[in-house]
């Protein structure tokens, strides 16, 4: 597959060697416009950033994502199209479909497919989806998929993407993770650790966790899915249909620390 001929190159303009971001998804830009124009800022490690309109692409082409996806490509961070794959309960053709409409109306860069399967009797389906999805976009540059599993998935999955998600969750349950060891033969460049729930005074043992477990592309917060955006923000941050209540809630907004994070892991901050 296309994509996996760029495993091992550049994930953004701070390098693959350095420790890098990975937005979840933040909320609607009329939601969340200082997250989305804090990913604009001069320097700062973004590896990717997540478009999800409406749980998916929407019904019709939003302008406002429209404008927050052109900014963000013509800062040279990645946008990728939200998927959910609904731990494979999802028809192969909304799937398909749904990432016309990213293409067409958005213009991504590719596609993070949020609640993958992780078991081998679901690898196959994962690669006819993976592969279409590069049909889909056709660009000389490949498709960057990232696989959100969640957890450490069958190994073959590391064939399928050119990133796995292999921890989201709380803190506490984090800080107590181990990585399997058949990661250890991939680049950190391969792996993603999205983690709610870090204190302030733990963010700098969150880091050595994801130096040391070998993940390349981070996103710690110390927000929980208890949190959101206001008397505005339950109604328009549902869950999917058969997905887990609030699972995105905590990423949908800037951590407490932003600043902090962005310094440790990236550059520095540009004023």
């Amino acid at each position: 597959m296309p994509h996996l001929t760029r495993v091992g190159g550049p994930l953004s303009a701070t390098g693959a060697d350095r420790l890098g971001l990975g937005v979840p998804g933040y909320a609607h830009p009329l939601l969340a416009p200082v997250e989305w124009a804090e990913l604009l800022r001069p320097g700062m490690p973004v590896h990717w950033a997540v478009l999800n309109v409406a749980d998916g692409p929407g019904a019709r082409p939003d302008p406002h994502c429209l404008e927050a996806a052109g900014r963000l490509r013509n800062a040279g961070v990645r946008v990728l199209g939200h998927l959910d794959l609904a731990h494979g309960a999802r028809p192969f053709g909304d799937t398909a479909a749904e990432a016309q409409r990213y293409a067409d109306w958005y213009r991504v860069d590719g596609y993070l497919l949020d609640r993958c399967p992780s078991d081998r009797a679901r690898l196959a389906d994962v690669r006819r989806v993976a592969a279409t999805l590069e049909t889909v976009l056709d660009r000389a540059d490949g498709c960057h998929l990232v696989l959100g599993h969640g957890t450490h998935p069958d190994p073959g999955y590391a064939e399928v993407a050119d990133q796995l998600v292999t921890f989201r969750g709380r803190w506490a349950d984090y800080r107590w993770s181990q990585a399997a060891e058949w990661t250890a033969d991939l680049p950190p460049e391969r792996f993603v650790h999205l983690v709610h729930g870090v204190p302030r005074t733990h963010l700098e043992e969150a880091v050595r966790i994801a130096r040391w477990q070998g993940a390349g592309t981070v996103f710690f917060t110390d927000r929980t899915p208890a949190d959101g955006l206001g008397p505005a923000g339950p109604a328009v941050l549902s869950a999917p249909p058969g997905g887990e209540p609030g699972q995105n809630r905590p990423f949908e907004a800037l951590p407490g620390y932003w600043d902090e994070i962005v310094s440790r892991i990236g550059p520095g901050v540009s004023e």
